[in-house]
Formats: C-alpha cells, structure tokens, sequence
C-alpha cells in the first residue's frame, strides 16, 4: 500500500509546519486552513480510517484529542473555544484515508448542529 501524504510528514519526505510531535502524535498546520488556526493531529502509527483503529488502540484516539487540547491551551484559545472533528471515509469528507483530527480556532464556529 502507498503512503499516505501524512504519513510522509511524519516521516520527514514532505516538509510541514510542525506544531506538535510526541511519541505518538503529530500535528501540523493544514496547508488549506478553513479556519484562522486549522492543526491537523495524525497518529504516527498509520490507520486509512476510524473504522480501521482497533478497541485495543482507543488510548491512541484520547491521545490525539488530548494533544489538540494542549495546543489549544498552550496558544491561548482554549477558553475561548475551538472545534475538534474527525472526517470518516468518503461520504464523511475525508479525503486522506490516515486517521487525523481537525483542530479549528481563530474565530466564531457556528454549527448547524447541536
């Protein structure tokens, strides 16, 4: 299988604009931001989608969020607020099949949602 364009971020092929990196997780800048901040968080272990992460890896998804939290805390906006979301195959606008979480900050996100 080919590696996904995040995959070769976190492999250091392709440059990106590193905000964060543990063991586990790295975020970066979103080359076409939706939002005044737009950090994707990839896990470094690569899975295509949600659906992929086995039960056994949930510490890995709570590691993402927490991650983008930090960030959050870390820039100044976390109190007031931001948004966290996680697209899921092709319907769910997903459009790199490596699991990632979008983190969205720097102004007013109005939801037509819940």
């Amino acid at each position: 299988m080919e590696k996904s364009i995040f995959s070769r971020i976190i492999d250091r092929e392709i440059p990106a604009d590193i905000v964060h990196e543990d063991e586990h997780v790295l975020g970066f800048r979103d080359i076409s931001p939706q939002a005044p901040v737009h950090v994707l968080f990839v896990p470094k272990t690569p899975y295509a989608t949600l659906n992929d992460v086995p039960a056994g890896e949930a510490e890995l998804l709570g590691r993402l969020l927490l991650a983008a939290a930090a960030y959050a805390r870390r820039e100044g906006f976390a109190d007031s607020g931001y948004r966290v979301l996680m697209n899921v195959n092709r319907d769910g606008g997903q459009t790199v099949f490596h699991v990632h979480l979008h983190l969205l900050a720097g102004r007013p996100l109005h939801a037509d949602f819940g």
